[in-house]
């Protein structure tokens, strides 16, 4: 089944975890190559002293370079999320913001860097910012990308 962008906001949103964390997708482009994610301040994502939670600053950003990923490169490419991390630079208050871009400069080289069948690794970054569009976080994420083998190479045949 292809699912369109459309789609898949709607059910993004409807996802247990994100629905309880107040996270909602707002955008999504119709070629994947650009994510808006959002999350109001309240009390399921609300740490101790009041302000966003860590962990849902970083589950917010989680899965969306993947995503993009996989539908810019296509079914013939294995994208996985390698290793992630984030950099709290000041407290998340009220309605906090990401914005996920990938461009073709990307896809060129991810294309041209697995041509062979080697793998890539590479290492994407996205801000969160507040409503005054400070930065609040800053999240890197390393991805595993590589082509996929024609069952002929796999099974060792030639052509």
């Amino acid at each position: 089944m292809r699912i369109t962008p459309s789609l898949f906001k709607t059910l993004i949103n409807l996802w247990p975890p994100y629905l309880g964390a107040g996270i909602r997708v707002g955008h999504i482009g119709h070629d994947w190559r650009r994510v808006e994610v959002k999350m109001k301040l309240g009390l399921a994502n609300r740490n101790y002293v009041g302000v966003h939670f860590g962990g849902s600053l970083y589950s917010m950003t989680d899965p969306f370079f993947m995503l993009m990923l996989m539908k810019a490169l296509g079914r013939d490419y294995i994208v996985w999320d390698k290793a992630g991390s984030i950099d709290y630079l000041k407290p998340g208050k009220g309605t906090v913001r990401a914005l996920f871009s990938i461009d073709d400069a990307l896809i060129e080289r991810i294309r041209a860097e697995t041509a062979h069948g080697d793998k890539t690794l590479p290492q994407l970054s996205v801000e969160v910012k507040d409503e005054q569009g400070e930065v609040v976080a800053r999240v890197h994420k390393t991805l595993y990308v590589r082509r996929k083998q024609e069952k002929k190479e796999k099974q060792g045949r030639p052509d």
